[in-house]
């Protein structure tokens, strides 16, 4: 199967909402009259982001969600996404079964495929996402204000916990084992969340990193500090049933800096804590407050006593050593 080929049969569909789409050099997008476009690219490296063993169908889905996730991190509602996708082979089950995932969370979401590229080479996934948002009502990383509180939606710590299990450094019952791994493989974007915290929400950015990591990203775009309680981690609904069975060291390491949760941590005045838990029930995603920005500059992590913990939390980085 050549190239042409390949893309006809697993990646082209008509233009829906696009002026042209899959087939030209180009494909034509018309923005809705007073709204801003939204962009974001995400690249998925095997061995690096995902496993070899992980299904084609469930890898479709993340390579989109991940990039889902940046538009929800922006209040950003997702318009279309273009795919460059190198590949060592033609496989045409691999191929049926990716395209099927990509395409259900896109279908989900309104987002259509509009086109891309393919190339032979090692697996690698490239997404670029656009969206749309009101002037003015993106969620931005540099609005932060001190004494707003900090939130997290859903769980953290599940993807690491499953990447633990795999690579053999713990154990966990199999029924535990596959929620977690379904969080790690298969993430949902919390896409309506953050069109619901536009106008409530100062700050957002979403947790790909690892929670202390990326929280750092909103501290320094802000120029503010902020403190973080751990309370929650003990018991919340931020944490799982499968992380609730390890030890508290081992569940601040997963939840503080495990990352890849794709969940939205964000900040808001106190006087909107009604208005966050509305937009989350709205949504049916719960969000957990876990500390608040302060004014002045760094980080402190408290125990579920309040005394600072002085040990390092360290979330990922692509580059380091």
């Amino acid at each position: 199967m050549g190239e042409f080929d390949l893309i006809a049969r697993y990646f082209t569909r008509p233009a829906r909402h696009a002026v042209t789409g899959v087939g030209d050099d180009c494909a034509l997008w018309q923005p809705q009259s007073g709204m801003q476009l939204a962009v974001s690219s995400d690249m998925l490296v095997e061995g690096r982001h995902f496993l070899s063993t992980v299904s084609a169908q469930r890898l479709g889905h993340k390579a989109l969600a991940v990039n889902l996730s940046d538009l929800a991190a922006c209040g950003a509602n997702p318009l279309a996404f273009t795919l460059a996708l190198s590949l060592p082979r033609v496989d045409e089950a691999w191929l049926q079964g990716f395209s099927h995932g990509l395409f259900l969370l896109a279908d989900t979401h309104g987002c259509e495929l509009i086109g891309g590229d393919t190339t032979q080479g090692p697996l690698n996934i490239c997404i670029t996402v656009f969206g749309e948002v009101p002037p003015g009502d993106a969620l931005l990383r540099g609005a932060a204000q001190a004494g707003d509180d900090i939130y997290v939606s859903g769980t953290v710590g599940d993807a690491r916990l499953a990447l633990e299990v795999i690579r053999g450094s713990l154990s966990l019952d199999a029924e535990l084992f596959e929620t977690a791994r379904l969080r790690m493989e298969q993430p949902e974007p919390r896409v309506a969340l953050g069109l619901a915290l536009r106008g409530i929400a100062n700050a957002c950015i979403d947790v790909s990193d690892g929670l202390i990591g990326d929280l750092g990203h909103i501290m320094k775009a802000s120029g503010v500090g902020a403190v973080l309680t751990t309370g929650w981690v003990a018991d919340s609904a931020a944490i799982s049933p499968a992380l609730q069975s390890l030890p508290l060291s081992r569940r601040l390491d997963m939840a503080l800096a495990g990352g890849d949760d794709y969940e939205l941590l964000f900040t808001a005045a106190p006087d909107q804590a009604h208005a966050v838990q509305e937009a989350a029930n709205d949504c049916d995603v719960p969000v957990t407050c876990i500390g608040r920005i302060s004014a002045g500059q760094g980080l402190q992590v408290m125990d579920i006593h309040g005394v600072p913990i002085s040990r390092r939390f360290v979330s990922f980085d692509h580059f380091s050593s």
